[in-house]
Order: C-alpha cells, then structure tokens, then sequence
C-alpha cells in the first residue's frame, strides 16, 4: 500500500497536467478571438466600403437621370389617396352613359389601334383604310389636321372613331401627346399610318398573322413597286416572299451586301405606316422628341426598340403590301391661305397668302434631322452606362474581315 506522501504526489502530477492542458486551450482560445476579431473588421469594412460606393452610386444616378426623382416625386403626391384605388393606365375605348344588354359585356382582349393623321381632302382614301380595320377588331383613332371633323360624320362608322383635332400638327406630336403607353396598354399592336395609302391587297387579320408568326416586334408592309414615292429599297415588295428582313442592294451611295448588319439595308422599316407592338410602341414613345415634330431621322433609330435584335425582329411583309401615293398635304397652299386673313386689302397678306408652305416644311425637316442627330451623339457621349449593342458586333466583323483579308 502507498504511502500518503506518494498519493499527494501522484495528485499534484495530475493537477500540473490538467494545469498545462488548459494553458494551451486557453491560449487557443485567445487566438481565435484574435482572428474572429481580424474578420468582423475586415467585414465591417466591406460593408462600409460597399454601402458607400452604392451611396454615391445612387448620388451619380440621380445626376444622370434626374426624372427618377421626378418619379419619386409625382409617387408621392398620391399618398392622399388608398393604394386599391389608384388606376395608373386608361385608354381610347368609348364608354357608354347608360347600360344595355349588348354593352354588358365587352371584350377587349387581342384589340389593336389603328392611328392616322388625316385631312378632308384624302377622306376617300381614309374610308378605304377604316373599312379594312374596322372588322378585325381595331379602335381607329383620327388626328385631324386640318381642323374638319363635321366633314366626316357622313361616314357610317365616323361614330365608332375616335376624333382628336389639332391644326397644322404632324403625326408625330399627335402620337406623342395622345399614345402614352398607359393610354394604349391594351392594344397589341400600334398602327401609326398616313393618310395616302392604298389598301386594295391589304388584309389586317392576315398581316398580324406573319407578323406574330416571324416575331416581328416593328414592321410594315411592303410597298408595290408602282408607289409613287419610295426612298429605300428594302421597302419594296418582294414578290416571291411572304415578308424579309433584309435586302441587297449594289446601286446607290448606300450598298447593302451580306456584311451590312444595319438601316436602311436591315432592321429597318420607313414612317408611312410601321406597325408596333406593345413592348416596341413603349420604347418606341419614348425615343420619339417632344418638340421634333417631323421624325425625320426616326426611322434609322427604331431597330434600337426591337426588343433584341433588330435584324430579326424587324421586317417588312410581302405578301399584304400597299401602295405608298405620296400626297404631301400638310402644309399645302389651301391650309396657307388659310393662316392668313381673309382680308385682300394688304399687298403683304397677299403675299403671304401665296407663300409655298411644303418648302418651309422641308426646311424645318431637314433642320430637325440635325437636332436629333446631336442629341441621340450627345446622349450616347453622356449616358457611360449605355451600350450599343450594335457598335461592337460591327467592330468585331471589321476585325475580322481585316484578319481574313491577311
């Protein structure tokens, strides 16, 4: 048997070793905290760093795009009002002021808008159209230009349209004023046409039918080669087709071969009657300038609202085709004569009464194609976030043919 004196030995071993073990833990421990403590800094400031460079991010944007704000701003002044009860969208569909059994119900599923700029004297021409949209489920909107609309309500389905006068005014600014894309939500596709077409081999219902089948988000029916006014040959019908998305073309400045990946020669259709859909028409509104009335130089920027890739979804069709008869009639002699007194007394009102106003249109036009040059380069310089989505794909080709050719 042990001694006592062996035992307290045999204890105070055993306590300098449990004494030693918990040393090392201890300062194990400690070196955990240690790192923990290096890691909770290291997070904080990348949180401070991140939120900061998120601030000042937003700070920027707010730069940029002052409307955001201006959002921000009008969402606010409908705090007086219960959220349920808000309607943010409307649009061009009459409504009755008393109930009958055949209003009950009205369906406005797969409706579409036609929307022309008209005048008295192309009323013919005008009826011809109406009378094709009308059975496919269209609401016809008339811009009346030259201020007549009594001249019209002979036409049985004058009633049915909607009637928007303003004199002297282009399609453009009555689209721009009367087309929010709020206000035509429901429709599935935007017709925006001129008055001076003919629709003799023209169908609606047909149209829409290839246009849904190839996905074109813009398009236009082709143009019959008799058209009395044609700019780009890639409006022209083909015969052989049932619609196309490019041409090819040798003659003229602008040569469109297989490498031309842009307007007019691809991605492209012209203002005398393009077709939106919903999405298209969105975008499309808003690149459309508020005091640029004539578009001109519209129609090279469309492909950029073709909800992708303009090549693909945009094109003309082929087999419902127009003929485009080129009447310039706002801003003829009559209209004028018109804006001047009836007076004959003055030799300087009758001047003025003879003045060309189609020459000062072109004028105007041709200054206004120079503004929205300026301000879609401008735009573009200002917008550093924004990427054309066409520039590099051209870049990259170039590269490549200069590759090929060595």
């Amino acid at each position: 048997m042990k001694s006592p004196s062996s035992w307290i030995w045999v204890f105070k071993k055993k306590n300098s070793f449990s004494d030693g073990v918990q040393g090392k833990s201890g300062g194990l421990k400690m070196k955990q905290l240690s790192f923990m403590g290096v890691v909770c800094t290291v997070m904080l400031f990348i949180v401070y760093r991140t939120t900061n460079y998120q601030y000042q991010a937003y700070k920027m944007e707010e730069k940029l795009h002052p409307f955001n704000q201006e959002i921000l701003v009008a969402s606010r002044k409908l705090d007086g009002l219960p959220r349920g009860i808000v309607q943010a969208r409307s649009d061009l569909e009459p409504r009755p002021l008393w109930l009958t059994s055949s209003k009950l119900k009205v369906d406005y599923s797969n409706r579409n808008l036609l929307a022309i700029a008209v005048g008295i004297k192309q009323k013919d021409s005008v009826d011809d159209i109406v009378q094709k949209f009308l059975p496919e489920n269209f609401t016809v909107v008339l811009f009346h230009y030259d201020g007549n609309v009594k001249g019209w309500w002979d036409l049985e389905w004058s009633n049915e349209a909607i009637h928007i006068v303003a004199r002297n005014q282009t399609k453009w600014w009555f689209a721009k004023r009367f087309l929010h894309p709020d206000i035509v939500s429901i429709y599935d596709y935007i017709f925006l046409w001129d008055e001076d077409l003919g629709v003799d081999d023209f169908h609606p219902g047909r149209y829409l039918d290839i246009v849904k089948e190839a996905g074109l988000e813009i398009s236009q029916p082709a143009l019959h080669p008799n058209s009395s006014d044609i700019h780009h040959r890639i409006t022209v019908r083909a015969k052989k087709k049932r619609f196309h998305r490019r041409v090819y073309d040798s003659r003229g400045s602008v040569k469109c071969t297989e490498q031309s990946q842009g307007p007019p020669c691809t991605g492209f259709v012209e203002g005398m009657a393009p077709v939106f859909s919903r999405s298209a028409w969105h975008c499309t509104w808003h690149l459309i300038q508020n005091d640029l009335v004539h578009g001109w130089g519209l129609d090279m920027k469309l492909g950029y609202c073709a909800q992708g890739d303009r090549t693909k979804n945009v094109g003309v069709v082929d087999s419902e085709f127009i003929v485009h008869k080129g009447i310039q009639s706002l801003g003829g002699g009559d209209m004028s004569e018109r804006m001047v007194s009836d007076s004959k007394k003055s030799s300087k009102k009758r001047v003025a009464s003879n003045h060309d106003g189609r020459t000062e249109i072109r004028r105007q036009s041709t200054r206004e194609f120079t503004v929205f040059k300026e301000r879609w380069n401008r735009a573009v310089e200002e917008d550093t976030k924004w990427i054309d989505p066409y520039k590099s794909d051209q870049r990259r080709r170039k590269k490549q043919r200069l590759r090929n050719d060595h």
